[in-house]
């Protein structure tokens, strides 16, 4: 049972920016919102005792807040989706480690190996404030945050959630706040999942990974 998931808010800083052109004082023109909308994909692997593991992304979307102060330095979005996991056959434990890789001039076309684990090692649970990158940096930003006790009762984070004896899991999120800072140059992210199968007969972890975007 999940219990106490904290979804991420992570807050951004933005200025207002004025210019002096002779006598008149000009306030920046205010830029619109941009809406990205991503197609609905659905993702297949089959474990080591043929239990095969369908992942669907659903209704994956994106509204991007330019920099009020005019600079690129800053991003902002609000990202909603829905990660939908089923298996052929009942299993004993399905976890959904759920998130975005965020990266500074770095094309994620192609991060599903070494660029993608490493930004999923140095990655931050969703507990607020922001992602701090400079170019050619990546890393993964976390959709939640779950508190409990370890088997000492200390306070223990993770960012996955779990759901055993079923064939199915789910993991929706809405409006979450990403933002970036420092990162001078062109910006995109990716929504990613690691998912972890426990049956009788084996235990797989595999990713898949979304279509990036831009940040602007």
């Amino acid at each position: 049972m999940i219990k106490n998931v904290k979804r991420a808010a992570v807050a951004a800083a933005a200025v207002g920016a004025s210019v002096a052109v002779g006598m008149t004082l000009l306030t920046p023109v205010a830029q619109a919102d941009t809406r990205i909308v991503l197609p609905k994909e659905t993702q297949t692997a089959r474990m080591g005792d043929g239990t095969v593991v369908t992942f669907t992304r659903l209704r994956e979307r994106a509204t991007i807040n330019p920099s009020m102060g005019g600079t690129p330095l800053h991003r902002n979005a609000w990202i909603s989706g829905k990660f939908s996991v089923r298996t052929s056959q009942k299993v004993d434990n399905i976890e959904i480690n759920p998130g975005y890789i965020v990266a500074c001039q770095v094309n994620l076309g192609g991060a599903t190996g070494n660029l993608g684990d490493d930004a999923l090692l140095n990655g931050i649970p969703g507990t607020g404030g922001q992602v701090e990158l400079g170019p050619g940096q990546a890393r993964a930003y976390y959709l939640t945050d779950w508190e409990h006790a370890d088997d000492f009762a200390a306070e223990k984070h993770d960012t996955k959630t779990s759901t055993k004896d079923t064939n199915r899991a789910n993991f929706g999120y809405t409006n979450q706040q990403l933002s970036l800072a420092g990162c001078g140059g062109y910006a995109q992210a990716r929504s990613f999942a690691t998912i972890l199968v426990e049956t009788e007969m084996a235990s797989q972890q595999m990713s898949f990974y979304g279509r990036p975007f831009s940040l602007g």
